[in-house]
């Protein structure tokens, strides 16, 4: 008979962001002379080092080009197996690092991304492990690195990218360097043992944040104990309830607006291709809220929760944000029929809190957290 995989074995992926970095460490060892080796290994985020597969490399001084395959491991998705590339060329013996898209990789045209319109779509964190991955190799020189992705373009067009605003490619993304398994049936596998473990040393109060970004937030911002923040993915409901089944009595969820702004509509599964109503939820209670038509409609043109709350933070109108972690906070108690006490705290890409509420606020002093939110 046929066992379920042990969570163990589920094989992690890496991200574009890190295939690019790999690449263009590559590039660079074989423009300084280096033989092409079998494998690279580059720096992550959290201060760990990855080990990748290289594809293959080629040099033309004063250029030199490497490959590797995009892995998505046991998640694989839209980009995994894609060929990502990096183009590495000498400028001078002392200088910065360029580092912009090429083929395949696209172009924000919209604003309200974390990348500037007018730049190649290669998120910040990426673009930060590309540079640090060329200075293992080229310490001070000038070069130029440019991130090319031969079938991106037409892999663009089964993403999100067009309606963001990305033209052109796909993104080059990823916020720890890794992809864990995050299908259900993997997340559930990989994830609830977490969740034990958060009982196992006697917290009844945690924090659960879709991704990487949330659980930054939590542990550094907040002082919450790792073991206390789950990352939950998009398994909002699946979570709350796997948490009130096991005890516990008091939730934080942290996390961007993009995500949470769902659970202030009463959405538990917050895959955008499950349910995507976020900037409907929002126009809807910012006219709720009086404010204006034109407001409203510029707001409804805008690609991102992120733009647009922005510009809605820029009018003085945190208090709606205010009011979303609150009805968040009240739709996710009456999901588990008052089973948990819940606070919300939603973010910015960046990490500033912009709504959150009483409750929030609450959980993190009873526990001795650090509540570090300006009034």
């Amino acid at each position: 008979m046929a066992r379920d995989k042990d969570r163990h074995t589920w094989r992690e992926g890496y991200t574009t962001g890190s295939c690019a970095a790999g690449a263009a460490k590559v590039a660079c060892l074989l423009l300084r002379g280096d033989n092409i080796p079998e494998q690279v290994d580059i720096p992550l985020p959290n201060s760990a080092r990855l080990m990748l597969p290289i594809q293959g490399g080629e040099t033309e001084y004063p250029l030199a080009k490497a490959t590797i395959l995009k892995n998505g491991g046991d998640d694989a998705d839209i980009t995994h197996g894609l060929e990502i590339q990096a183009v590495a060329r000498f400028i001078s013996p002392q200088g910065d690092i360029h580092i912009q898209g090429g083929q395949g990789v696209g172009t924000v045209t919209k604003k309200g991304l974390a990348i500037e319109v007018g730049k190649s779509a290669i998120n910040p964190v990426p673009r930060q492990m590309i540079l640090e991955a060329v200075r293992e190799v080229f310490p001070q020189e000038e070069l130029e690195i440019i991130i090319e992705v031969p079938s991106g373009e037409a892999t663009a067009l089964r993403t999100l990218n067009p309606r963001l605003g990305i033209i052109g490619g796909i993104s080059i993304l990823g916020t720890s360097g890794i992809v864990r398994p995050m299908s259900e049936e993997a997340f559930k596998t990989s994830i609830l043992p977490e969740l034990d473990q958060a009982v196992a040393y006697g917290h009844k109060s945690i924090v659960l944040t879709p991704g990487h970004y949330g659980f930054r937030v939590a542990t550094e911002r907040f002082k919450v104990p790792s073991e206390a923040v789950i990352q939950m993915s998009n398994f909002v409901g699946f979570l709350l309830e796997e948490a009130a089944y096991r005890g516990i009595e008091k939730v934080i969820l942290l996390g961007h607006i993009g995500k949470l702004i769902k659970v202030s509509g009463g959405i538990f599964h917050t895959h955008n291709r499950v349910a995507d109503a976020r900037m409907e939820i929002l126009v809807a209670h910012a006219a709720l809220a009086g404010i204006k038509m034109d407001t409203l409609a510029r707001l409804a043109e805008l690609p991102t929760t992120e733009g647009a709350a922005s510009e809605l933070l820029l009018l003085g109108e945190q208090r709606l944000f205010h009011h979303l972690a609150r009805l968040a906070s009240e739709r996710a108690q009456a999901f588990t029929f008052g089973r948990l006490v819940v606070g919300t705290v939603m973010t910015l890409l960046n990490g500033q809190p912009i709504g959150w509420d009483s409750a929030a606020r609450k959980i993190v002093e009873e526990q001795g957290w650090k509540w570090s939110i300006e009034p």
